[in-house]
């Protein structure tokens, strides 16, 4: 197991991916992979950019493949999810075929908590963007707050409705900077927020996993010592898994 966390006597493994763009060519290249996912974990994470382009096609493609995996499977959308506008209906299709699309939701699976949301751009630490003047850039700002915002909601419904639950966060964008390091600093406000960053620190989050950015670091922390994972799939490819996708046991 790559990483543990021990909480009481129940163990579940938590496999993550990000970044898996899927193609319409893809038809039968993932079905191995799903079963490998499902021997070695108890609950599959994707974190974002399911598909390639933002086609259905490409989502239906995805549904067909998960077919292999006999795993609960929890989702948030990417950036190229939303290429097309389709993205209600990728969410759809995907959800009609037993995979859970997380957009400020929550979900308990295995005894654990899960609470996602795509998160924005916005930029980390003193360098995050402010509420300042163009229109334009105020409402690119008020994206990443909404964002943290309803991952915060969710994260206080599994609280209040789930007294000491184990709580785990599916993200698309960064909530630090650490995990994106190696990608060139100019593009760094468009690879996350250090404001999706607060709410896991507040809520007393196991872990957060992310993707997006496919040259960075697999794990940093917030400055609340909340473990974060870069999962992309081109960054566990780099480091040699056979099969890209990172395990944590909780």
């Amino acid at each position: 197991m790559e990483n543990e966390v021990e909480y009481g006597n129940k163990k579940v493994r938590i496999a993550a991916v990000g970044d898996i763009h899927i193609r319409e060519s893809d038809k039968g290249k993932w079905s191995e992979y799903f079963k490998e996912v499902s021997r070695q974990a108890d609950v599959l994470l994707i974190c974002g950019d399911l598909t390639d382009t933002g086609d259905e096609g490409e989502a239906e493609v995805l549904a067909q493949e998960l077919k292999s995996c006999t795993i609960p499977v929890i989702g948030v959308l990417g950036n190229h999810d939303y290429e097309k506008g389709r993205h209600k209906l990728i969410r759809q299709i995907l959800q009609n075929n037993n995979m859970t699309i997380l957009d400020g939701e929550a979900v308990v699976v295995e005894g654990v908590g899960f609470a996602g949301v795509k998160g924005f751009g916005g930029g980390f630490d003193g360098h995050m963007l402010s509420m300042f003047g163009e229109g334009a850039m105020k409402a690119f700002v008020q994206e990443a707050v909404d964002e943290a915002l309803h991952l915060d909601r969710a994260l206080a419904r599994l609280d209040q409705d789930h007294e000491s639950i184990k709580k785990i966060v599916l993200l698309h964008y960064s909530p630090i900077k650490e995990t994106v390091k190696g990608e060139p600093e100019q593009i760094f406000p468009f690879l996350g927020s250090s404001r999706l960053a607060e709410p896991l620190t507040r809520r007393n989050v196991v872990a957060a996993f992310h993707g997006h950015a496919h040259v960075g670091q697999l794990k940093g922390e917030t400055s609340g010592g909340v473990p974060v994972y870069n999962v992309a799939k081109p960054i566990l490819s780099r480091l040699g898994y056979e099969f890209p996708f990172f395990v944590l046991e909780v």
